[in-house]
């Protein structure tokens, strides 16, 4: 059976290179413009894994993290952040957020499939 994975990107591009990479792996993407839309999505679907950017309108990624891993349901979701960014201050707010893991943009399709697969099991 084949994962289901929530993305959180306010940019189209990197949403639509994210849909391509993700369902060619056979992947069930859903995919959200930013945090609160996100967390809306939640509400309604189970996801193995979220990816999340940093940088987004209305609610960013840390916000968005932190509000994820508040709810008992998600609380142990793997949550992997795919962002421009790569300063370490920045990683480890993420991971005290309660980030799973980091990959920086560009992404390489084969990796992050392969790195969803390693934390959503």
């Amino acid at each position: 059976m084949g994962l289901t994975v929530l993305a959180v990107d306010d940019s189209r591009t990197i949403r639509d290179m994210l849909r391509l990479a993700l369902s060619e792996a056979g992947i069930t993407l859903h995919l959200a413009e930013d945090g609160v839309q996100g967390l809306e999505m939640l509400k309604e679907i189970e996801p193995d894994a979220i990816i999340s950017d940093i940088n987004m309108p209305r609610l960013d990624g840390f916000g968005f993290i932190e509000a994820v891993r508040r709810q008992d349901r998600h609380r142990a979701t793997p949550i992997l952040v795919l962002t421009t960014e790569s300063a370490p201050e920045l990683k480890a707010r993420a991971r005290a957020a309660g980030a799973t893991g980091w990959i920086v943009k560009p992404f390489d399709p084969p990796k992050l499939v392969k790195a969803l697969h390693m934390v959503a099991g």
